[in-house]
């Protein structure tokens, strides 16, 4: 949505910027009554939100169930990655590792949560990830359980959705024709593998989310190497 960036409150003048605070609530008296007073509305998807799972992890050193720190987790996590957003007051963020970590969690939290088993290595990645996420820490390529392979691949390809989406719509205030074709042929892989149920290898989830991020940073950066190398990675996804 566009929206303008600074506030007044019409209770008791103070100002404050809608951007930071992702609220119409008057910061210093509480009053819901507050109006937008810049001229200008700007493209805005972005939330103040932060992730914090430090209470699921205390679960968890509390002696919880597996299954229940899983459903903490994603307690957790759930409202963070329904507030994200890449377009902060018309500028454009990239593919933030700490939101792609968010996303998979909440995909392996689900799959532990339901599973009648947990075998070792699942439990370990699943630690790793609650153990990380909120920091911006993601496990890597090597580290993936072959079992787990398809909540990473689904997580990535909504996360490069959700992005997708956001491009397109700052596309919408900055047209570029040179990104079309490309945004197009990411739209197509991420249907692909959403499809599949997120069941390719995960070093293609991988590429997906780095041609997002070099997508990203054409646009931001008017690079046209980034560009290039977008391209040439949705080329070789096939």
């Amino acid at each position: 949505m566009k929206v303008r960036g600074t506030r007044e409150c019409q209770s008791c003048g103070q100002r404050w910027s809608y951007y930071e605070t992702g609220s119409v609530e008057c910061p210093n008296c509480g009053s819901m009554r507050s109006v937008g007073v810049e001229e200008e509305r700007r493209l805005h998807t972005a939330s103040p939100a932060s992730l914090d799972l430090s209470a699921a992890r205390n679960a968890l050193d509390e002696g919880e169930s597996l299954r229940r720190v899983a459903e903490r987790a994603a307690e957790e996590t759930r409202p963070f990655t329904r507030q994200h957003g890449f377009v902060d007051g018309g500028d454009l963020r990239p593919l933030d590792d700490t939101y792609l970590a968010a996303t998979e969690l909440l995909a392996v939290a689900d799959a532990v949560g339901r599973a009648t088993r947990v075998t070792d290595d699942e439990e370990v990645y699943f630690l790793s990830l609650l153990r990380g996420a909120d920091h911006g820490e993601r496990p890597a390529v090597a580290e993936v359980p072959k079992s787990l392979r398809d909540s990473r691949g689904l997580a990535y390809a909504d996360a490069v959705d959700a992005y997708r989406s956001d491009l397109r719509a700052y596309l919408d205030e900055h047209p570029d024709p040179l990104a079309a074709e490309p945004l197009a042929t990411l739209r197509d892989h991420v249907r692909r593998v959403q499809a599949l149920d997120g069941d390719v290898p995960v070093s293609e989830s991988e590429q997906l989310v780095t041609a997002a991020r070099d997508l990203g940073e054409y646009l931001v950066a008017d690079d046209e190497g980034a560009l290039a190398d977008a391209r040439d990675r949705l080329d070789r996804l096939g």
